[in-house]
């Protein structure tokens, strides 16, 4: 890889730091605090989500119509994505540690804190947890993924790739020969020095 694009790859690491921060410190000015897997809201904040909250059936009577009509086919994929779940989750525990590959933690990847959230009704909340469950596991599974591609074949395509993994971006590139076994070698030492 070239100096350029190490620089951008470090300035890029350094933005997402920032913007971290600037996210973290955000939520500091929302009025909760996260207490262990808690989430805690001041008195008068939960006083206003409660005032703000639909009850239940003016809910189901002004929501959209399509959206009822659809939620038994959005719904029925919580079976396959938990069977991808379960899936993935055994792949890990039993040939990560074969290769020497640091684990991916689920509880980094699947959160579920929108029930704490008291200006959505029950309806919405289940929304909310599918949701957070769907894209948790999205993410969960393509860190496992990536982690794969690392060990076997860091390379990244002739064609340009959208939404690639984070770690795409410090692979080999294509068609880059010199060193190749050597190299592979480094990249597959670093997945298990991941923290």
């Amino acid at each position: 890889m070239n100096e350029n694009i190490t620089q951008i790859l470090a300035r890029m690491a350094a933005l997402e730091d920032e913007l971290r921060e600037a996210v973290h410190q955000q939520e500091s000015r929302m009025f909760f605090q996260i207490k262990g897997k808690r989430v805690e809201f001041e008195s008068s904040v939960r006083a206003a989500h409660r005032k703000l909250k639909k009850n239940f059936f003016r809910w189901l009577v002004t929501d959209r119509p399509q959206n009822l009509l659809t939620g038994p086919l959005i719904y029925g994929m919580v079976v396959p994505m938990a069977l991808m779940d379960l899936c993935v989750s055994f792949y890990q525990w039993a040939c990560f540690p074969i290769y020497g590959i640091t684990k991916v933690r689920r509880s980094d990847y699947i959160v579920f804190d929108r029930h704490s959230l008291s200006y959505l009704n029950f309806i919405e909340k289940f929304h909310c947890t599918y949701c957070e469950y769907g894209n948790g596991l999205m993410g969960y599974m393509r860190e496992i993924l990536a982690r794969t591609e690392q060990y076997f074949c860091p390379i990244k395509h002739a064609h340009k790739v959208l939404g690639t993994h984070a770690r795409y971006n410090r692979f080999l590139d294509y068609g880059d020969a010199a060193d190749y076994e050597a190299r592979l070698e480094e990249y597959r030492v670093a997945l298990g020095k991941i923290e």
